[in-house]
């Protein structure tokens, strides 16, 4: 017998920084009937594991670690009377915004709500993503379940380390392994630059003389039981391993660091759009995604590398979500494609929705480069004209770029269908 379905003007799935930053900012706005849903026991997300400083210095300025960041949350949640309920997982949200969620206490519930805004995070890209050959012994571990094990569980998965891929999570991990005792003999990566932020590089290998080694990759991983070493290779232009640079590393762990995924599963069952390029949903300035009154940001939406800016970003889709159901939403605004240039990918967000009138705040765009770029410029072309063409010193794929957009600009673009980002070395326009 199926219990009968609940009402409720928002729903928000995940209680990380993305979910409590959202609801906060949304039961500020005004919403009195919210509820955040987590799978977890604990709400926090990832940062319960993020034992490290280095959170919160754009945000609080000052530093923390990742659970003492998420402690402010939570608590200024409790403190709002926001109902956070952990062990509850969301099964599925269709595209009406009903809302399947199981847990111990309750059993099977079903929500009908007038907003959901989707804050489900990131996952790790698996092994299995990577068509690495060898077979398959006990010591291969994504990075971010070998920083679980070590910094929540109290085991060290190993004491001679390679880690391929050069991500936060895995520059991290290099040093915390170390730390531990271990011996982290390279970090490998197959790009020509690394994916992870440039204070990662200086802080976990740099300072620890742990090789960074770019444009290799792992070929071979050796071992029936326990892995005994890798095999590395340098490779070329096309990220094929060149013959007669292979390399034997003895070790008994691989840790991967290979990029982050963001958790699609029930975007695509509400039948959100999703971006090819940053593999999260489409959504316009308000992060609402194609179906309305579903709204998306954090992790979820593009990976990000601070979690300052998840914070941000999901307060500001919480304040759209109230909006929303305050039925404030201009349906008459102005809709301007955003359309990543030369140089640039995965925009965030892919449209805009310039209310009519006159426009009084601007809006920040959120890309990375697809390589490295020095003295380049970064230009925002509407047709023929340039709204803006900016010197950029140093852009990498490693950190996220922002563009600013004026309230001037944004007046600008009513006239227009699209906005273009592009890099280039030189200055474009007048």
């Amino acid at each position: 017998m199926s219990e009968q379905m609940k009402t409720i003007d928002l729903l928000i799935v995940g209680a990380g920084p993305a979910g409590l930053a959202a609801a906060i900012a949304a039961k500020r706005a005004g919403v009195m009937d919210l509820l955040v849903l987590e799978r977890e026991e604990e709400p926090g997300g990832i940062l319960n594991q993020c034992i490290h400083n280095g959170f919160g210095l754009h945000r609080f300025r000052e530093e923390l670690t990742g659970p003492e960041y998420a402690h402010r949350d939570i608590q200024e949640a409790r403190d709002l009377g926001i109902d956070v309920r952990c062990g509850a997982m969301v099964l599925e949200v269709t595209a009406d915004k009903v809302v399947s969620v199981v847990s111990r206490e309750k059993g099977l519930e079903t929500f009908k709500a007038r907003a959901v805004i989707l804050a489900m995070g990131c996952r790790e890209r698996p092994r299995g993503a990577l068509a690495i050959p060898g077979t398959r012994p006990a010591g291969v571990f994504s990075a971010g379940t070998a920083q679980k094990i070590v910094n929540m569980m109290g085991y060290m998965p190993g004491n001679e380390v390679v880690i391929l891929g050069s991500g936060d999570i895995g520059l991290i991990m290099a040093r915390r392994m170390t730390l531990q005792g271990a011996k982290v003999k390279a970090c490998v990566e197959l790009m020509p630059y690394s994916s992870g932020l440039n204070r990662n590089i200086v802080q976990c290998l740099d300072d620890y003389g742990i090789p960074l080694m770019l444009s290799h990759t792992v070929i071979d991983v050796q071992g029936k039981d326990r892995v005994k070493g890798v095999t590395i290779a340098q490779v070329g232009e096309d990220r094929l391993p060149i013959p007669g640079t292979e390399q034997d590393i003895p070790c008994d762990t691989l840790l991967l660091s290979v990029g982050l995924i963001p958790e699609n599963e029930l975007s695509l069952g509400a039948g959100v759009k999703l971006s090819d390029t940053t593999q999260g949903p489409v959504v316009d300035n308000r992060f609402e995604t194609n179906v309305p009154g579903v709204f998306a940001c954090g992790n979820v939406l593009h990976v990000h590398d601070l979690v300052d800016f998840v914070s941000q970003e999901s307060a500001l889709a919480g304040q759209a979500a109230a909006r929303y159901l305050k039925g404030d939403d201009d349906k008459d605004a102005s809709e301007v494609a955003v359309v990543d240039g030369p140089g640039v990918r995965g925009t965030v967000p892919q449209r805009l929705m310039i209310p009519k009138g006159e426009q009084t705040e601007g809006l920040d765009l959120m890309f990375r480069p697809d390589r490295v770029y020095n003295n380049c410029f970064l230009t925002l072309r509407a047709g023929e004209q340039v709204l803006l063409s900016q010197r950029r010193r140093i852009m990498t794929p490693g950190e996220m770029a922002t563009a600013k957009l004026s309230p001037q600009m944004l007046e600008a673009l009513k006239d227009h269908k699209e906005l273009r980002l592009e890099i280039s070395a030189q200055k474009q326009g007048a």
